[in-house]
């Protein structure tokens, strides 16, 4: 008995924060998105630390993870619970952005106003204190609160600040990036049921790698991460899907930047390929490079494991754009032929395109979307601005010309212009972001790309689905298709502190009347094109579609090769390599 008078409660607190949409309230929905593989591995870690006797054997901890993109946080019921355990406790902030930062310190302050241990850790944690020569000010509100950072990756390190939170001596930094952790036999990323549940399909994720070997200007990864890529082994993935299937998940999101340069791709997917065999059924969303088709095998196993869609960084159509950035490894002669393959093994491919490269005009930016929707065979596209995130060279170079960049870290979400243009004003920018997805997103476009699933490419219903999906996120609610989700939700109390509290007599009426708007207009929007693609798939002639996409590339008049003078000389290599490889043609040798 008196031993087990002696023993103390520790409660962590994993959030995993969101960001204010434009009006100031928290991006929340009843089923988001997107899992967070940061919440995944801290979990796994905590869990797996303190199962080891990490605080102590007089320690009861107890682990909660919160997503925020679907889970209100409570702060009166955290802090009050910590309290009830003797003030035993932490609050760590997971994977936080720069967007995220400043509803992070929104929710920080009253925690540490109430005596509550605080840790933040993250990409603009980590971003910053790896590219930039002093501590920027959202960082140093953070430490004179109280507020511990922590920089670089928490395998095998976050017990330490575990141990430090028990004992009541959390340091103001921990800073690992100078030593990324091995990831052979790391913690395995895992979550409870009941949170996977909270996303749409029952998705959760991990990684198989981290790192990326490309020099991109406007990536964080390469400065947080490493250049050096790290890699789970085949007996790591292993373990991940089963004990995850064991926890009733089989849809999984593997976060590397870029499966295909994993250097253990293939033993990957065949573990997957024989655990399917085995009646271990999974699919799977991954991201990789417009190389990735002349890898041997790639396409061809990941489609075997259970690939079912796959998200490409195009960026951009012109190459001197692409060269601009850095993005040398993307070369556009190879865009098409790559959609195709995907195509085949009837992957639905999502590729992201950047906004506001300098040569940028809200005219080109319109014919180099409808060049793309007339010769790329792509379902969904997916548009961000061109912005400096904390962690990249692109903001490291603007901070030290001391160029004008928007001090409202919230807008660094990838959809509002936080800085200047040589050829549009910030407002000509942020409308033709808005711009583009009403380019892209048409009923017309929308059906064409129906017909093309239906004539052989991926499942046509839910290439339907996230069409109208992404539609209505960047159309109806003016927020990133990724950050959106089912069912938005809206508590009138937790609006940023920089904006009034509305009246309950104005913000019930007006959001219920909204929900009922948005959602009438989805309703309709998905009954027409739902319509549409039955009529289609009831067509005998459907597999018989075809149009300038879905044929070879013709490098002679491909629009795509005509936007400078590196797309022609692009077009014409392509050209001359087709030709030796599979000779001239007929008409060449005459």
């Amino acid at each position: 008995m008196p031993d087990i008078a002696e023993r103390r409660r520790f409660l962590v607190f994993l959030i995993k924060p969101s960001h204010y949409d434009d009006d100031g309230y928290v991006i929340q929905w009843r089923r988001s998105a997107l899992p967070s593989n940061s919440l995944a591995c801290l979990y796994g870690i905590a869990k797996d630390a303190i199962e080891s006797g990490a605080l102590g054997d007089d320690v009861d901890a107890e682990i909660f993870a919160i997503d925020e993109t679907n889970t209100r946080v409570r702060l009166e019921d955290i802090a009050r619970q910590i309290a009830a355990a003797g003030g035993h406790g932490l609050v760590g902030f997971v994977g936080v952005q720069s967007n995220q930062f400043p509803r992070v310190m929104d929710v920080a302050r009253p925690l540490r106003a109430a005596g509550v241990q605080v840790c933040i850790g993250g990409f603009h944690v980590s971003g910053c204190l790896a590219m930039l020569p002093e501590t920027p000010d959202s960082l140093k509100e953070a430490l004179d609160l109280g507020i511990s950072l922590f920089a670089g990756e928490a395998e095998g390190r976050f017990a330490d600040v575990l141990r430090d939170a028990a004992a009541g001596t959390l340091r103001p930094i921990y800073n690992y990036l100078d030593n990324l952790p091995n990831l052979d036999g790391a913690t395995t990323p895992f979550l409870p049921k009941d949170k996977v549940g909270r996303s749409i399909g029952m998705i959760s994720s991990f990684d198989a790698g981290r790192g990326c070997p490309f020099l991109c200007s406007f990536c964080t990864i390469i400065n947080v991460q490493g250049r050096k890529s790290r890699y789970r082994t085949a007996d790591d993935i292993e373990r991940i899907v089963r004990a995850n299937h064991a926890n009733g998940v089989r849809y999984f999101f593997i976060t590397d930047d870029n499966l295909a340069r994993n250097r253990n791709w293939e033993a990957i997917f065949d573990r997957l390929i024989a655990l399917r065999e085995e009646g271990i059924h999974s699919r799977f969303v991954i991201q990789v490079d417009t190389m990735c088709h002349k890898i041997p095998r790639f396409v061809e196993k990941a489609a075997a494991a259970g690939v079912k869609r796959v998200f490409i960084g195009l960026e951009n159509i012109n190459p001197d754009s692409l060269n601009g950035a850095k993005k040398k490894q993307n070369h556009i002669a190879d865009y098409r032929e790559m959609l195709l393959a995907w195509r085949k093994v009837r992957c639905i491919s999502y590729c992201g395109y950047i906004l506001g490269f300098p040569n940028d005009t809200p005219e080109s930016i319109v014919r180099d979307i409808k060049i793309i929707q007339r010769e790329l065979p792509l379902d969904i596209l997916q548009f961000s601005c061109l912005t400096p995130l904390p962690g990249s060279e692109d903001h490291a170079k603007m901070v030290a010309a001391g160029a004008a960049i928007d001090p409202d870290l919230n807008k660094f979400d990838l959809e509002h212009a936080v800085c200047d243009h040589p050829r549009m004003s910030r407002a000509e920018w942020q409308d033709a972001y808005h711009l583009a997805w009403r380019t892209y997103y048409t009923d017309e476009h929308m059906k064409t790309v129906i017909r093309r699933a239906a004539a052989g490419g991926p499942r046509a219903d839910t290439v339907s689905f996230l069409m109208v999906m992404f539609w209505a996120a960047s159309t109806l609610y003016n927020i990133y298709p990724l950050e959106a989700g089912l069912l938005r939700r809206k508590y009138r109390l937790d609006r940023r502190p920089s904006l009034p509290i509305e009246n309950r007599f104005v913000f019930y009426p007006r959001e219920a009347a909204k929900f009922v708007a948005n959602h009438t207009k989805i309703a309709i929007k998905f009954a027409k094109i739902w319509w549409f693609m039955r009529g289609v798939l009831k067509d005998p002639n459907a597999k018989a579609y075809t149009d300038e996409a879905l044929q070879s590339s013709d490098y002679d008049h491909m629009e795509i090769f005509q936007l400078s003078d590196s797309a022609r000389a692009a077009g014409a290599k392509a050209k001359r390599i087709e030709e030796r490889v599979h000779g001239a043609p007929a008409d060449a040798a005459e």
